[in-house]
């Protein structure tokens, strides 16, 4: 890590090879990533209890708040037991990769329960940011997903941003930084439950209920 920056360079496909065999080991360290995603910086770790309650104590999240997951392929739904109904697949074949999140049932024996949102589902989006899937790739299993901010503060957009609110956390080691350069501003993903007879915008986001409508003529939810 550059001590200079608390951050490892994420941007050149050269630097995010460099950068994946110590990402993994933090990760399977129960470490807390700092990475860029297509819309803001994230915090994220591996899907397991331990891992997920470091990121709650980080960020100091409410019980009633979830993180979602992020991922690189549909396998990686299948090794969760996640199930996408006919509509979900539907909405995933059109928008995937992309800024669309899905609430999808199961995965109770795969997913910790601190992941569940209030109607029981997992939220899933196939990730865009090219750096990023190829890390998810090489590591091989989804992570979690949050924005990578202070209460109260605003989402990071560059990685200098997380180092001025966390730098005693990245210098413990606790958090690992990806400095992938500073983000374009844009919405953020839409989200929809897929977990009820209907799908359902509970987030409006980059994609609009109307184009949404042309893959689930069902969908609940105007904006």
């Amino acid at each position: 890590m550059n001590t200079g920056t608390l951050s490892v360079p994420f941007w050149s496909p050269p630097e995010i090879e460099a950068s994946l065999d110590a990402t993994i080991a933090h990760l399977n360290d129960r470490g807390v990533l700092a990475y860029p995603t297509e819309t803001v910086y994230g915090f994220g770790t591996a899907v397991d209890q331990a891992a997920v309650e470091s990121l709650v104590q980080l960020k100091q999240r409410p019980p009633a708040k979830p993180f979602l997951l992020l991922i690189a392929g549909s396998e990686m739904l299948a090794r969760l037991d996640l199930t996408l109904t006919s509509v979900a697949a539907h909405l995933a074949a059109r928008h995937w990769p992309g800024p669309l999140t899905l609430v999808l049932s199961g995965g109770e024996r795969r997913v910790p329960s601190r992941l569940r949102g209030p109607e029981g589902g997992v939220a899933v989006r196939w990730t865009s940011h090219e750096g990023l899937q190829r890390l998810l790739l090489a590591y091989g299993d989804p992570i979690t997903s949050t924005s990578a901010n202070r209460p109260r503060q605003p989402p990071a957009m560059t990685a200098g941003e997380i180092v001025s609110q966390w730098q005693s956390e990245i210098a413990r080691g606790v958090v690992r930084v990806l400095d992938g350069g500073r983000l374009v501003e844009s919405a953020p993903s839409t989200v929809v439950d897929c977990t009820g007879t209907r799908p359902r915008v509970i987030r409006p986001g980059a994609i609009p209920s109307s184009v949404l409508r042309e893959s689930a003529p069902d969908l609940v939810g105007e904006f």
